[in-house]
């Protein structure tokens, strides 16, 4: 069921406030980076965006936040433009979410990946060590960066096995936050997510707007996969919440150079979950077709938010149920139907 509250306050401690606090946040024109801007604006935070490409169409833009925050055009690869913007705007508060995330590019393309991962990630890391103003830092790693393992859920302590390109360009950043939390005493602390989907997603290569974007315009839908791989999937404004309620806690002793996984406990294979949208858009008879080619992605993967649960006070306001009724809403909006 969803629930009506929102980020939930740590126990006796008043709810820190994001207005006129200025926060960068990098990945803006992704998926997950631009619901985060849309929720910081919404909190009336002076927000600054790093752009790399104009994208078309951009979920920041399809959102309306292109006149709501300050953008700057460039890459994270560029560690001068990153010192310079993180002390012009004064910046307090970071994000870095931005990223080459998808898995098959990151397969054929894993030069390009490694450098906007890897190196990426120590230049902002960099930039922020030497910027004076800066009170948190929340780095975006994933589920993935955990690659195969014989122990499931996922849990904090299990090691980072990600050996794909994808995946182990997120488990070297996500060792590379922990190293300057650690090594400079700097207030930072990493997400680990798990599968993320919701409204302006247009991404077709992953899973959930491709199957509802098939679906709704008729289309039979293909699962790359051969349909019994096991994910589980947390709706956006959860993520959101989760990237807000650790950076409102990161200068504390059991959270600063700590990794939070966040997650719905909920796990489908590729199949059910087409069943399931298919059902939820009203055209449970909608076509799939099984492929079986893909290649370098791992059988089971799922998550522990135990800790999230237990020192952040975070749990899931949506299952999986409400969170694609909103999500199926938003696109039947978008694509008209």
């Amino acid at each position: 069921m969803e629930a009506k509250t929102g980020i939930l306050e740590l126990m006796g401690e008043e709810k820190m406030s994001w207005k006129n606090r200025n926060v960068f946040v990098t990945g803006a024109d992704g998926f997950i980076g631009a619901w985060l801007v849309k929720r910081l604006v919404e909190e009336k935070a002076n927000v600054i965006v790093l752009i790399r490409d104009v994208k078309q169409p951009a979920t920041y833009k399809l959102l309306n936040l292109e006149k709501k925050v300050t953008q700057a055009q460039g890459d994270i690869i560029d560690y001068n433009l990153m010192a310079r913007l993180l002390n012009e705007y004064s910046i307090d508060s970071c994000f870095h979410l931005a990223a080459q995330a998808l898995v098959q590019i990151a397969n054929r393309s894993p030069i390009s990946t490694f450098e906007s991962n890897i190196k990426g990630t120590w230049n902002i890391l960099e930039a922020c060590r030497n910027t004076k103003t800066i009170k948190r830092i929340i780095t975006a790693s994933t589920d993935k960066a955990y690659g195969e393992q014989k122990d499931l859920p996922y849990t904090e302590d299990s090691p980072l096995l990600g050996l794909y390109p994808y995946d182990a360009s997120k488990a070297c950043a996500d060792i590379l936050a922990r190293s300057y939390a650690v090594s400079y005493d700097l207030p930072i602390a990493v997400t680990r997510n798990a599968n993320t989907y919701g409204g302006g997603d247009l991404n077709s290569s992953r899973i959930i707007p491709d199957a509802i974007c098939s679906i709704l315009q008729g289309k039979e839908f293909l699962i790359r996969s051969d349909g019994t791989p096991e994910r589980e999937y947390m709706y956006v404004e959860d993520a959101v919440d989760g990237y807000l309620t650790l950076a409102e806690a990161v200068d504390k002793k059991n959270v600063r150079a700590q990794a939070f996984n966040f997650s719905t406990g909920e796990v489908l294979n590729a199949v059910d979950l087409f069943k399931k949208i298919a059902k939820l858009c009203a055209k449970p008879k909608a076509k799939m077709k099984v492929l079986g080619v893909a290649k370098n992605e791992i059988d089971k993967q799922y998550l522990s938010s135990k800790k999230a649960a237990e020192v952040l006070k975070w749990k899931p306001r949506y299952d999986l149920e409400s969170g694609l009724k909103r999500t199926i809403k938003w696109y039947k909006k978008y694509l008209k139907v």
